[in-house]
């Protein structure tokens, strides 16, 4: 209840944070908008500085759990999430390419006011770049779960919970600070008049691609278990209305749970198995969102989509940030912030428009990972259950 509490309070706050900071940069003069400037680059300094110790502190344990508690099917699951969750983002980057340059996104806005400089400036740089902290994640964990270090395992635990407490205790507080005073800049210069409707036509499109994602796996799970899908997909409406309503995973499990169980194509040790698992590393709806959002973000502030090449190194590093880093409050936006400066060349300004925009939709993006689980429970039927082997309690349906 605590984790529904505290993630349906992070949006809440950040809703509210772009209001303030859309009205305030409408009546701020340049005194005004000078402090808000100032605090704003102070606040992306502690926030980035932060963001390669997430990593580190996120991805390195769960790559060594992973190693050392290494079963086919924990691996096949995971790697079935990795594949949802990057060919989610390739149709979303696909979509984006073909529907975007047509949404007459303004690209460069006449008039504006000029932004005052800001008169304090403390620079804090990161320990390492996010590719740095990437590879090093990757490589600790592997080795420790090679060499079933145990004391490192322990340190690596303990650090997850450090970095759980920074990300809970001091960034996620200040993000809608850091959101607020962006979407004051914007206000003040002039731009959110222009672009807010862009935002709001670019979530309606999102939802759509939810649905369209939905589709695709509950398609290919109905062919790999050779069982109708639609015999999971009909109990599922609970649970994404719970998902819309809750905003997270993890307060959904429940229903998820409840919802599978009554499906008759769906074994009780399958449904126990991967709707857990799913509702931590399953985030296909959430990845989608972003994925598209980024590209909106990147033609919208820096004129241009950002390339193919880009976008395919983005995609596949995403998936593992989504697989290994779930439960950063405040959802996969959070986890990747580290990949959208590195990466897609993100400044201040982008990012904290990525938060915002993210906030408005993530119920629905919430709701899509959560009813995606049930198309990977066909899955792993289809794969490790064809043949009913594992058990023979099946849910009634009523």
């Amino acid at each position: 209840m605590s984790g529904k509490k505290s993630e349906f309070g992070l949006i809440i706050k950040l809703l509210a944070a772009l209001v303030i900071g859309a009205v305030l940069g409408r009546v701020a003069g340049v005194g005004v908008m000078d402090a808000v400037v100032s605090i704003k680059h102070v606040l992306g300094q502690l926030i980035f500085f932060a963001v390669p110790l997430v990593i580190v502190g996120f991805i390195a344990p769960a790559i060594a759990r992973l190693g050392q508690n290494a079963s086919k099917m924990l691996l096949t699951a995971v790697a079935l999430a990795y594949l949802s969750s990057v060919g989610a983002a390739f149709f979303s980057a696909f979509s984006g390419y073909a529907i975007i340059p047509h949404l007459s996104i303004p690209t460069q806005v006449e008039g504006l006011v000029e932004l005052p400089k800001a008169s304090f400036v403390l620079n804090i740089p990161p320990l390492m770049s996010v590719m740095t902290a990437l590879v090093t994640a990757l490589i600790i964990g592997i080795a420790a779960s090679w060499t079933k270090a145990e004391t490192v395992m322990k340190i690596l635990n303990e650090l997850e919970g450090i970095m759980t407490s920074v990300v809970t205790r001091i960034v996620i507080p200040l993000l809608p600070f850091f959101v607020g005073a962006t979407f004051c800049e914007l206000s003040y210069e002039g731009r959110l008049t222009v672009q807010l409707p862009i935002f709001l036509l670019v979530i309606l499109i999102v939802i759509v691609g939810h649905y369209i994602w939905l589709a695709v796996l509950f398609i290919i799970g109905g062919m790999m278990s050779g069982r109708n899908p639609w015999q999971v997909v009909r109990y599922y409406l609970p649970a994404y209305l719970t998902a819309v309503g809750t905003m997270s995973s993890a307060a959904t499990l429940p229903v998820s749970l409840s919802c599978a169980r009554r499906s008759p194509v769906l074994s009780r040790t399958m449904t126990e198995f991967m709707i857990p698992l799913g509702a931590t590393v399953h985030l296909c709806g959430s990845v989608l969102t972003e994925t598209f959002f980024c590209m909106t973000i990147s033609l919208m502030l820096y004129g241009s989509l950002p390339s193919f090449g880009t976008m395919v190194l983005f995609i596949f590093l995403f998936g593992i940030f989504a697989v290994g880093a779930p439960g950063v409050p405040g959802g996969t936006v959070m986890a990747s912030l580290g990949l959208v400066v590195s990466v897609l060349g993100f400044d201040p300004a982008g990012v904290a428009l990525l938060l915002a925009i993210f906030a408005l939709q993530d119920s629905f993006g919430t709701a899509c990972n959560v009813t995606g689980d049930g198309a990977l429970a066909l899955m792993m039927e289809g794969i490790f259950n064809k043949e009913k082997q594992l058990d023979d309690k099946f849910g009634t349906g009523e």
